[in-house]
Parts: structure tokens; sequence; C-alpha cells
């Protein structure tokens, strides 16, 4: 049996496993998987460093997550845009990625090519162009992030509705809108022109109802499902709700009577072979089993998405190294150091009862070095 000597006390996990891939594309919802980046661990890789990364274990990553049927969203904050991947690594793992992609791919535009710092809106339109006609020449479909640059820039609702038009009339695919909440980005505050939710909303739906045809879809994370359920049924016919709910994913896609949210989720990258099953249960119109297999990945996914939930990239990579998916918990930027030996513990607990943890030798002997080290 594979223990782990926590802190708080030897933990014996669960036998592996094993979760049946998909053999056909998901029928009844869309699903993609904001995928992390894999650091080189023999680069600098320091805070302010520019990003080194391991091209191999990258995307070998993201053929795990096509393996499961899910699509890869490319280049979001899940893979440390804004807070240590730069524009250059980031342009290179969008071309890759699409190059190599073996199902959906959308990849994420913003502005972090630009200093931080005070820039005029004229400025900001073009940065987000130049990462459009970045995204579209790789292949992938575009999904619109918010910007720190728009958001410290603009002077009220019409400076967004102008700005994301501009990129709407020169976008040769559908595109997929991003509305990131403070808890993810505190420099997000008063995004789409206010603080008001209400009326960021309707600024939101005027965007989206005057040009249904160039929006695929809005990903909402705001980690209010109430408003996101709210929106959802205010969505013109075609445009989907991709929820970014990390807390409450599992009842917003199920739905109920009046419709249901498609996903794009960061937790995704962690849960690949779990979200894979319990999709695949929903196309079946198994709805129990649905719950079931999802009911243990909720706890899991509040403990990694946890305030400072910027943070939860930490997590994400964390378990990636301890499921086999890297051969190191190295970060760009040092992140590996945003959270705590007892975060750690507690993910490694709600990991085993939620069975992500394919190979439970490995999760075990990694744990435990890093424990030894780390707590003595």
């Amino acid at each position: 049996m594979a223990t782990v000597r926590l802190p708080s006390g030897p933990l014996t996990l669960a036998d592996r496993r094993v979760w049946d891939k998909p053999a056909t594309p998901f029928q009844t919802r869309l699903a993609y998987a904001a995928a992390h980046v894999v650091a080189d661990p023999r680069a600098e890789n320091s805070p302010g460093a520019p990003a080194a990364l391991d091209w191999a274990a990258t995307l070998a990553f993201r053929q795990h997550l096509w393996s499961h049927g899910l699509g890869v969203a490319e280049a979001m904050d899940t893979a440390q845009r804004g807070m240590g991947l730069d524009y250059a690594a980031t342009r290179e793992l969008i071309r890759r990625s699409a190059a190599a992609a073996e199902g959906p791919i959308v990849a994420g535009v913003a502005t972090d090519q630009l200093a931080p710092g005070p820039v005029t809106l004229d400025r900001i339109q073009r940065a987000y162009q130049e990462q459009l006609a970045d995204v579209l020449t790789a292949g992938a479909a575009p999904v619109l992030m918010c910007s720190r640059h728009l958001a410290a820039a603009a002077r009220d609702a019409e400076d967004y509705l102008t700005i994301y038009r501009s990129l709407l009339d020169i976008s040769d695919k559908p595109v997929v809108l991003h509305w990131l909440g403070t808890a993810f980005d505190p420099a997000l505050e008063g995004y789409w022109g206010s603080s008001d939710v209400d009326k960021a909303t309707e600024t939101v739906l005027e965007l989206i109802a005057a040009n249904p045809a160039k929006v695929d879809g809005i990903k909402i994370s705001l980690l209010d499902a109430d408003h996101e359920v709210r929106l959802r049924r205010r969505l013109p016919a075609g445009v989907r709700l991709y929820t970014g709910d990390d807390f409450n994913y599992p009842e917003l896609i199920r739905g109920d009577e009046r419709g249901h949210s498609d996903a794009l989720l960061g937790i995704f990258a962690a849960i690949a072979p779990a979200a894979a099953a319990a999709f695949a249960a929903l196309d079946r119109g198994d709805l129990d089993e649905y719950d079931r297999i999802f009911a243990p990945t909720v706890p899991l996914s509040r403990h990694i998405f946890q305030k400072p939930t910027f943070y939860y990239k930490t997590g994400i990579v964390f378990l990636a190294w301890l499921a086999g998916h890297q051969s190191h918990f190295t970060m760009v930027g040092g992140l590996q150091s945003g959270r705590s030996v007892p975060h750690f513990a507690r993910l490694v607990e709600l990991a085993d009862a939620a069975g992500l943890l394919p190979d439970p030798d490995l999760a075990a002997h990694r744990a435990n070095r890093f424990f030894e080290v780390m707590a003595g």
C-alpha cells in the first residue's frame, strides 16, 4: 500500500482507479480544459525572468487532455498569463499547441505584450489586434481575455464596446468573450465599465446582441452561479455560456429545464479523466452517475481555488507532478511558492478521495520527498 507521510500523520492512498477514455466526442456539451505550462526546471524561471518552458512536457499534457475528449483552452490565465508567462513564450505556446492539436483548441487574446502602466486606448486596441492576428494565424479560435490595461484606461462602458467591436469586426472566426472576476485578478475591478455586476452585464449583453454571429459564447469566471444562470437565460439563441465557475461547475453544466452551461475550466486540467467520465454519463442520460463522479471533485476544486484564488495554478501544477504528467514541481516565475505546506497536504487527501492519482506509488514517493524537504 502506498502511504504519504503528511505533516498531520500518515495517509494510505486508495488503489489506482482506471478511468475509461471516451470513444467518441461528447454529444451534449462542449468542454475545454484551460491547460497549465510546464517550466524548464534547469532554466532561470525566477520572478521577472523570461519564461523558459519544457516544450515536450507542455505539449504532452495537452495530448493527455485531448485523449480524454476535452478541448484545450490555450494560453489562458491557467498558463500564468500575467503571472510569469511573457508574451514571446505565449505566442510560441499558441503556435506549437495549434500545430499539434488533436482536438478542439481555443487560445487567449490579451494585451500583455504591453509594459505595465498607463497606455492609451488606441495602443490597447492595437495590442489586442496584434494578438488576435497571432491566434488566427496559428489556427486556433480566439478567446478575448480581459485586459488589465483596458481596465485601467477605460472611462466608461462605451470605451469597452469600442475596443471589443473593433476586434469582432476583424476576426474571421467567432470569438469567445471572457469575463474574469476580481477573485482571479484584482486589477480587473470595474471591467465592462462598472463595479456593479448588473450594469456590467447590460454592457456585455449589448455587445453580444449587436454581434450574435461573431460571438460563439462567453466564459464567465465570477464564481456567482446565480448570476451565471441569469445571464445564460438572456443570451441570444446560438450563443453559448461557458462556465468558468470552479466552485459550482457540476450544477451549471448539468443545467435545468431552461438550458445549461458548457465549460471552459481550469480545474478540468486537474480532473480530466473524471470530467470525461462525467460527460460520457451525461451523454447517456445517466444523471446519477454524472453527479456521483463529479461530487468528490468539487471539494478538491474549491480547495485549489481558495483565496487568494489567483494562486490556483500552483495546485494545478502540484497535482500534475503527483499524477506523473511532469517530472518536477517548478513553475515559471517561481510560482511554486504560491501555496503553503498545509494546503498541499490537504490537496493530496482530496485528490486521493477523487481517484485522481493514477499511480499511487509514484504519487506517494513524490509527495513524501516534498513534505520531507518542506516540513522536515
